[in-house]
């Protein structure tokens, strides 16, 4: 399954490693280490013009971070949802 991780930006659920608030990572300087580490490294992905919350680290094929405008429980939910819960959206006519 694909996941919409924000613009017009698709990622395979099988390349996600995690999902994190980006807020509570830099609050640890190990978080902020790790973040410069990947800026410098060119592995750093914006993903929007807005204040980022959220990043995923991706390995698609290299480890990847993508900063992403939106709620790292917004991007969860979507990589809960299932072909079955889209075809259960699906408008259904009476019989």
């Amino acid at each position: 399954m694909y996941v919409h991780l924000g613009r017009d930006y698709v990622l395979n659920d099988r390349d996600i490693i995690g999902i994190f608030n980006l807020e509570t990572t830099t609050i640890s300087p190990r978080g902020r280490e790790f973040l410069n580490y990947a800026q410098k490294n060119g592995a750093v992905v914006s993903l929007s013009d807005e204040l980022p919350q959220s990043y995923v680290l991706a390995d698609s094929p290299v480890d990847t971070i993508y900063l992403s405008e939106l709620s790292p429980a917004a991007l969860k939910r979507r990589t809960e949802t299932t072909v079955a819960d889209l075809d259960s959206r699906v408008l259904q006519l009476p019989k």
